[in-house]
């Protein structure tokens, strides 16, 4: 039986003649896990919140969505808020209490049932998930992955018999993501509740989805089970391909009749016996090759050359804490980034990565310790020197960048409003719409000019964000979670404009939870544990020396090929390329 049935469903924003959802037909089988994936804008937000109609966005629909058989505009309020469940990317968008306790018990008290039901709710919610360590605690004490659990765990107390989660792991750091994902893969399995899920990071849960939907432009590409999307995209040489699970996308990239391994053992199965058919593989030398393997990877004169620059980033014994009697959140830093590097700092949520890009930025300013970027302590620059050409922040929720009713005026915004062209300032307006058509087209975002950026998606917004920061033309650049909500597609493309401004000096300093990303692009990267950084490397070393907190490739291939750490590594392994 299918709970949801999407019947020529098409939509359209105020406005916009594109369509954001064209002659979309789907059908949801009752009990089943199913995920839909796309590139970045392509629909899949604005397909779930029509779901739910309290949340679908204001604009023209065509076609019908059925629930349960009945049309989703005539289920009244009370039935859909009970029995369609809904988890936000962003956690702090849904919580609405500031006790753990009261924010489970809230969705109850608002359906009207009485205290008992309530108590034995809340008590089974709290102990299902593992929630009652922290039963009491305020909930801005929480870490963003407790939030999100939170979240989840509050809907679930309403006992839906649909859960549909947008990006739910998109602010979650990998270990907090992948425990989340196992969560809601036992509800599903446990009690039997149908989910609906988009992710980007698809590693965790396409090896267990029942049921794969590929959209593209705010239509269906294709449908069906796991292993038969990855081959037919690999197949039609679409670009979701690359974000497949990487055993997948390993496998696509070599010529194996073995079957195609979805998750890390299975590619670790399956590369065992790649290499028993393929003896070469083991003849690839990385003593020999490891200068081949990876972009960042550096001679030793240059490395010395490095060593001797002054540094252009120079945090020296830093601490910090939000309120007086409050525990310290940064403790004790020191690191040093050069000129034109790419550092990267990962570590789980709650951990003070935030607060410490906050502190370079300075909006918020160290009790002790010292900033300097340039030799120069950060507290004597003035704003207008800061933040006008020389330091450029991309923050972790692109929208408290955004100024205006349209794409294109907030993009006018930075580099002084769009003005009437008059003789005497005609250069001046030419130099602006050359700026402009430049980091529309670096940024790709081309189409979406007159959209409101609200209506944009997560990936749009983070691309919209970038290309305000860009328009500055900062010296050093500052970003927190850039990747999150983009496709892998243009993943690559930002990995591609991060290197083009590291060739031209700009140094950049990300956080970040991306560690694939991380390891294709960054040249050091730092592990940021309780206030300080842990541990700091050249990339490869860091990821090829961590057993948990390390990417998917390395996991599958280190017992082959112990410094292989992205998919691309070990695809070069195993063809035996130089």
């Amino acid at each position: 039986m299918n709970i949801v049935e999407i019947r020529n469903f098409s939509f359209s924003y105020p406005e916009q003649q594109k369509k954001a959802l064209k002659q979309m037909n789907l059908d949801i089988e009752e009990g089943t896990l199913n995920v839909i994936c796309g590139r970045s804008g392509c629909g899949k937000s604005t397909l779930l919140r029509q779901m739910k109609t309290v949340l679908a966005p204001h604009g023209e629909t065509e076609g019908k969505i059925l629930y349960k058989g009945i049309p989703l505009a005539e289920l009244d309020h009370r039935t859909q808020s009970q029995e369609i469940g809904f988890v936000m990317q962003n956690p702090d968008n849904q919580i609405v209490t500031d006790k753990v306790w009261h924010e489970l018990a809230f969705g109850l008290e608002s359906l009207g049932y009485d205290s008992p039901t309530i108590r034995l709710r809340v008590a089974e919610m709290a102990s299902y998930f593992g929630i009652h360590q922290w039963f009491y605690r305020d909930v801005k004490e929480l870490s963003g992955g407790q939030k999100q659990l939170l979240n989840l765990a509050a809907i679930m107390a309403m006992h839906p018999s649909l859960l549909i989660l947008d990006e739910p792991t998109s602010q979650l750091d990998p270990i907090a993501a992948s425990d989340f994902l196992e969560t809601v893969k036992k509800i599903n399995r446990d009690i039997g509740t149908t989910v609906i899920l988009t992710e980007h990071r698809l590693q965790d849960i396409i090896p267990f989805a029942d049921h794969v939907f590929v959209m593209d432009q705010g239509e269906l590409l294709t449908e069906g089970e796991p292993g038969e999307i990855g081959m037919e995209l690999k197949k039609r040489q679409h670009g979701m391909f690359l974000s497949m699970p990487v055993p997948m996308q390993i496998y696509g990239a070599v010529d194996s009749d073995l079957q195609c391994p979805l998750t890390v053992s299975e590619g670790r199965i399956w590369m065992q016996k790649y290499l028993e058919e393929h003896p070469a593989g083991n003849m690839y030398s990385q003593d020999d090759n490891r200068e081949n393997m990876h972009h960042n990877q550096e001679t030793g004169s240059t490395k010395e050359k490095k060593k001797k620059e002054k540094p252009v980033i120079e945090v020296k014994d830093v601490w910090f804490r939000y309120e007086k009697d409050s525990p310290d959140v940064v403790r004790d830093l020191s690191f040093q980034v050069k000129k034109g590097e790419f550092y990267a700092l990962v570590g789980g949520n709650g951990t003070g990565k935030s607060t410490t890009l906050s502190l370079l930025s300075r909006i918020r300013a160290p009790y002790r310790g010292r900033i300097c970027l340039e030799g120069k302590d950060i507290r004597k620059f003035s704003d207008g020197e800061l933040y006008n050409g020389y330091l450029g922040v991309l923050p972790q929720n692109p929208q408290s960048l955004f100024l205006k009713k349209t794409v294109l005026e907030d993009l006018y915004s930075v580099i002084g409003g769009k003005k009437e062209r008059r003789s005497q300032e005609y250069p001046i307006a030419m130099q602006k719409e050359k700026a402009i058509e430049g980091i529309v087209s670096l940024t790709r975002l081309e189409g979406l000019l007159e959209r409101h950026p609200y209506d944009l998606s997560g990936g749009e917004q983070q691309r919209l964000a970038l290309a305000k920061v860009l328009l500055l033309r900062p010296k050093i650049l500052l970003m927190d979670e850039p990747t999150k909500g983009m496709d892998a597609e243009y993943k690559e493309e930002l990995g591609k404009i991060l290197r083009k401004l590291q060739q031209h000096g700009i140094t950049v300093f990300m956080i970040s939870h991306d560690v694939e990303f991380v390891a294709e692009y960054a040249d050091r990267v730092g592990l940021f544990f309780e206030g300080n950084i842990v541990t700091s490397n050249e990339t490869r070393a860091f990821f090829a020396g961590n057993s948990f907190y390390t990417t998917a490739a390395n996991r599958m291939a280190r017992q082959f090929f112990p410094e292989a750490v992205t998919g691309k590594d070990v695809v070069r392994c195993l063809m035996n390329k130089n």
